[in-house]
């Protein structure tokens, strides 16, 4: 099939970089009840602004990074207390993985969130990586996103027309690789229709309009998917 790069392209960053990870295969049967389960605390936590309501579902090792940092949990945007306005988990039970995208459109405190959670074969959380936007971060505008996530479609793909991972994997690393590449925009195999989310900002037509910023931004060298085929994300 022609394939939509993503279902919609959403990027929450000013850094320059997609919350990805290696395509290795988990050695371990992944459960997809842990996953939601672990899903789900995270979101408790986020919302009361309280790391311990996370702590019953994480490894006794745990790593937790925000905006590519290694950082200490009691300084991250976990200890806020936010209200979510809205909230996805594509979950990869490949990898044992889950994406969680969370938008808070409050005025006072707005946040646009996209977070990988790891689990171990324990199905506990060993790792917490996070890219938290918000006021004077890159095209922010957690209102329009809003706006614009909640027209998307995420029923599942019929599974005669689903792509393969590779297929997907291959389609992210194509669009990440405009990023200090101008040549590589028409590599990208953009599907039809398509349209894309960069921060507030919505592109109706993928192919009609490449921003010269993208060109001389650094280079996206640290990617980190997390792939769910039935979606084609």
């Amino acid at each position: 099939m022609s394939l939509p790069i993503l279902r919609t392209l959403f990027i929450t960053t000013a850094i320059p970089m997609v919350l990805a990870f290696s395509s290795a295969f988990a050695a371990f049967t992944c459960n997809e009840t842990a996953l939601a389960i672990a899903a789900d605390a995270y979101i408790a936590a986020q919302t009361a602004g309280d790391f311990d309501l996370l702590r019953p579902a994480l490894s006794a090792h745990v790593l937790y990074v925000e905006n590519n940092q290694v950082i200490d949990v009691q300084t991250d945007v976990l200890t806020q207390a936010l209200k979510i306005d809205h909230r996805r988990t594509t979950t990869d039970l490949v990898t044992c993985a889950t994406y969680i995208e969370i938008i808070v459109t409050n005025p006072a405190n707005p946040y646009v969130i996209g977070t990988q959670l790891r689990n171990d074969d324990g199905q506990k959380i060993t790792l917490i990586d996070t890219i938290a936007s918000t006021t004077n971060s890159w095209r922010f505008n957690a209102t329009k996103t809003l706006e614009y996530v909640l027209q998307e479609d995420w029923h599942p793909i019929p599974e005669d027309k689903q792509d393969s991972r590779e297929t997907l994997l291959a389609a992210g690393d194509a669009y990440m690789n405009i990023w200090g590449n101008a040549s590589a925009f028409d590599l990208v195999p953009w599907g039809t229709p398509c349209e894309r989310i960069e921060g507030g900002d919505l592109v109706p037509d993928c192919r009609s309009e490449f921003d010269p910023e993208h060109a001389t931004a650094p280079p996206v060298v640290h990617r980190r998917y997390v792939v769910d085929v039935s979606l084609e994300a």
